[in-house]
């Protein structure tokens, strides 16, 4: 299987993702915007980078991921915390952009908006049971573990 991802500008002006140094997991994103948009607090915007994907394999996901420069020092994250492109999906990438900080943030066009990462993805069967198996754990979540 030839395990190369596919990329198409589909508008003038895109940038083609790529990772910023060799040790980096994920793609920088770019906004293809011809012109600022500012994003004030409490906002949501759905940002097009410009782009399609081929993905090889079923096997694989893109995975959307905020970047931290972003999201620290300016509250601008994603709106849904991580996006999924899945393998068959051929339309524009675009980034769902919210702002939860206290200031309005403006995004310049080609501004590095996000990363992408590629990742495998368990294909595993389902099925239905009436038990579960039992853990020392059970159905203790949200903070059973404790703080450490």
């Amino acid at each position: 299987m030839d395990l190369k991802l596919k990329i198409k500008k589909l508008r003038e002006g895109a940038t083609l993702p790529y990772r910023a140094t060799e040790g980096s997991a994920g793609m920088d994103l770019y906004a293809c915007i011809d012109e600022e948009k500012t994003i004030a607090p409490g906002e949501i915007l759905l940002i097009p980078t410009g782009i399609a994907i081929e993905i090889p394999s079923p096997d694989y996901v893109a995975y959307i991921f905020a970047r931290s420069g972003l999201a620290i020092k300016h509250g601008v994250t994603l709106a849904n915390s991580v996006g999924v492109v899945d393998s068959d999906y051929r339309g524009e990438v675009c980034v769902g952009l919210c702002n939860v900080g206290n200031t309005p943030y403006t995004i310049a066009p080609k501004e590095r908006i996000a990363q992408m990462v590629i990742s495998p993805v368990s294909l595993m069967p389902t099925v239905e049971v009436q038990e579960l198996s039992d853990t020392e754990r059970g159905k203790g979540g949200f903070g059973s573990t404790g703080k450490k």
